[in-house]
């Protein structure tokens, strides 16, 4: 994620924020630029950008933005849509009328929005089911109780799926313990089943299809009797030195989306920490240096990356450490993940280098 600053006063402001607190400028997301922007509200009620690169252009809230309060992208004035890019493609919500689903909802879009940021930094803003009903891509967001059936979240012909109770700490905590999870967060939900949609946008029928199978395996092997072994017998005993979790190991599709995540989860946290200026500069030579970031999406070799992401997770567990916390980076990378990854950069280098109108999206 990058930092941002208000237009109108340069105070540092951050990617969920409607209002400047330092000059009161009401703010908004321009997904076109990337980039958090002050607004002035003119007579016709349209908002005028403060941005210097903006100059007389006219925009509109997110219809979202002004009944719910739960967005805070911009449109262009004349967009036919009253909803923005990221509100559109969510196709249900939850019943808004207890206020504990509108704080779920409000959390929901609010990590998916962080999803959509990283895809635009690689090239991959997804259209939309009503503009590509075929590769399109859409969310629901359901409540368990509604059907007779329990809500499982997942993704299928691109819809992704979210029961609304991941949205609640509480519950995802639970979940985890269950589950015997080692790292469990709303956005990584969003990170994972955006992967099994990628996997059919980029790898199926490319020519990528058999080095994704030399290194995860034969995704056409039965996947629900694999999810019943795996559910059944738990994971392998080996699994860490194979794979980046142990759900990976159940399947190579599962595989494939657990390392687009975590590939995701690099990428954010590596452009957060270059943006905030981060540097590691320990007393000791043998210890993790960082000098200067390189982002994963300015370099096609991917050893530099791994480089920075080794320092830095080493500096983010101690900082954890200090103040009495877990680990904010449970993980051990083996050298099948980090290929594994590595081949996920490749994939998405070869995306970024690809001209815009012949992007995924």
């Amino acid at each position: 994620m990058r930092t941002f600053h208000c237009d109108n006063c340069a105070q540092q402001i951050f990617f969920e924020n409607t209002l400047c607190f330092n000059c009161q400028s009401t703010l908004g997301y321009q997904p076109e630029t990337r980039s958090v922007n002050a607004f002035v509200q003119t007579e016709s009620g349209q908002w005028r950008s403060l941005h210097r690169n903006d100059e007389g252009k006219l925009y509109k809230q997110c219809a979202n933005y002004v009944q719910h309060d739960v967005c805070n992208w911009m449109l262009p004035a004349d967009d036919p849509h009253d909803l923005c890019e990221s509100c559109q493609l969510t196709v249900v919500i939850p019943a808004l009328s207890s206020e504990k689903n509108r704080i779920l909802w409000s959390r929901l879009e609010a990590a998916k929005r962080r999803l959509l940021f990283s895809l635009a930094t690689l090239n991959l803003t997804p259209a939309s089911k009503e503009a590509q009903p075929e590769t399109g891509l859409a969310f629901q967001f359901l409540e368990d109780g509604v059907s007779d059936q329990a809500v499982m979240t997942g993704h299928a012909n691109g819809v992704i799926t979210l029961n609304i109770a991941e949205a609640d700490p509480a519950e995802r905590e639970r979940t985890r313990e269950q589950m015997h999870e080692r790292y469990r967060t709303l956005l990584g939900h969003f990170r994972h089943e955006s992967g099994h949609y990628y996997f059919d946008r980029l790898v199926v029928g490319s020519a990528w299809i058999d080095e994704y199978r030399a290194l995860f395996g034969d995704e056409r092997q039965d996947y629900g009797e694999a999810l019943k072994r795996h559910y059944a017998n738990g994971a392998p005993q080996d699994w860490a030195a194979r794979f980046v979790s142990s759900y990976a190991s159940s399947h190579p599709w599962e595989d494939w989306a657990e390392t687009w995540a975590h590939y995701l989860h690099m990428l954010d946290t590596l452009e957060t920490a270059h943006s905030c200026g981060l540097q590691l500069k320990p007393r000791k030579a043998d210890e993790p240096v960082l000098d200067d970031i390189t982002l994963p999406t300015r370099k096609d070799a991917f050893d530099d990356t791994v480089h920075d992401w080794f320092a830095l997770t080493y500096v983010l567990n101690s900082l954890n450490r200090s103040i009495g916390m877990p680990d904010s980076y449970p993980f051990t990378l083996s050298t099948p993940v980090l290929d594994k990854l590595g081949f996920v950069h490749k994939v998405v280098r070869a995306q970024l280098n690809r001209a815009p109108d012949k992007a995924t999206a």
